[in-house]
């Protein structure tokens, strides 16, 4: 059946989602990251880079006259200092010793939305949500218009996790199960703009079904002028669409970047059927819950995806969808995917898929080794077989 429905609807406040909606300047390697499932010394794809370089917004922020949390020591370094920086924004640094440290977060910590704040973890701090709670939030209630934003550098999240709390009404299948919302296993954005640089997200989890959920590690929705990563990693991250990065109606921009082991736990990915289903969700007979894009997923109208330099490796879509490394869907058949010198193999349910008006338009089978260029423009369907 035909993957996704049509248009997203934007939502409020963390309940709309990535699923095929019906409805550089790395500034050094990344801190360590030590879990169950192993470590991650550093950030960024290790065996390529995007040959253009990477933009201005890929360098380091700057992080003079910032709020300093800690005094010098590990123990100086709670999750109640913390919370109080990340309340006020603005520019965060640490000071916990010549060690590398870990924060547990014990709530989500709730960012500003009317200012700019950089977090900065000097390559030796760790934000570990515990398996519990999402790590960050910024919820602005407009869409799209909002010019302040987070950038998020030289630091680890690990083991975030949203619980989602609106069910979708009970019905058989092949009627979409799970959850309306839940997004942003690590990291929720609405109406904000987003950096990444030199930073590692793992073991992040979000709303693990539903046809409109999604963001293992990072979910942006409505974004003004949307989300920038450089020289991160993303890795064993997990959600029913979006595996490790959801965007709706967000600019998505990846340069040296790594992807790997991340999964969309969704299936039947989503369509609107009144055929297969007469219960209404979201104001649409909905069929299908998830697993569209195993590692990044993109959806809205017109917005644009380049992914330079990146390593897209062994991540996973959900049975019967579609994109397990890069899911991208446009409303409008408006946008343009680029991928250039980036290696997308070993990824099950597709390298790449793209949709247009809510059918599978073209799906990329062998993405090679430093691809030069490949571009697909929406308005005329034009892809890599």
């Amino acid at each position: 059946m035909p993957a996704t429905g049509g248009s997203s609807s934007p939502g409020s406040g963390g309940s709309t989602g990535a699923g095929g909606s019906a409805k550089g300047g790395t500034g050094g390697s990344g801190g360590t990251s030590a879990t169950s499932t192993g470590t991650i010394t550093s950030a960024g794809n290790p065996n390529g880079s995007c040959s253009t370089g990477v933009p201005a917004r890929g360098q380091p922020a700057d992080i003079s006259n910032p709020t300093v949390v800690g005094t010098g020591t590990e123990a100086s370094c709670t999750f109640a200092q913390l919370k109080a920086a990340a309340t006020a924004g603005g520019v965060i640094t640490f000071n916990c010793g010549s060690g590398a440290v870990t924060i547990p977060i014990t709530a989500t910590l709730n960012l500003p939305t009317t200012k700019n704040t950089v977090i900065d973890g000097g390559n030796k701090i760790t934000l570990d949500g515990g398996n519990a709670v999402q790590i960050l939030r910024f919820d602005s209630a407009n869409f799209q218009a909002n010019n302040y934003g987070l950038t998020l550098q030289h630091i680890t999240l690990i083991n975030g996790k949203t619980t989602p709390t609106q069910a979708i009404p009970t019905a058989p299948a092949p009627c979409s199960q799970g959850w309306d919302d839940g997004e942003g296993g690590a990291l929720y954005m609405r109406d904000g703009n987003l950096t990444v640089i030199d930073s590692i997200f793992m073991n992040n989890q979000a709303a693990s079904l539903g046809p409109d959920t999604g963001g293992g590690a990072i979910y942006v929705l409505g974004s003004k002028t949307g989300v920038f990563i450089a020289g991160s990693t993303f890795s064993n991250n997990a959600a029913s669409n979006a595996g490790a990065v959801g965007c709706l109606f967000a600019e998505l921009d990846v340069y040296n970047s790594l992807f790997t082991n991340n999964t969309a736990t969704g299936n039947g990915a989503n369509n609107d059927d009144a055929t297969k289903c007469s219960v209404i969700n979201n104001g649409q007979n909905e069929v299908g819950s998830g697993g569209n894009g195993g590692a990044l997923y993109s959806d809205g109208n017109s917005v644009n995806i380049i992914l330079c330099g990146d390593a897209i490796l062994n991540n996973s879509a959900g049975s019967g969808a579609f994109g397990g490394g890069l899911f991208f869907t446009s409303n409008n058949m408006g946008g343009t995917l680029t991928i250039a010198d980036t290696t997308m193999t070993g990824n099950t349910g597709g390298h790449w898929t793209v949709v247009s008006s809510g059918s599978v338009t073209n799906v990329g089978t062998a993405v090679g080794t430093n691809t030069k260029s490949i571009t697909v423009t929406n308005s005329n369907l034009q892809g890599y077989p």
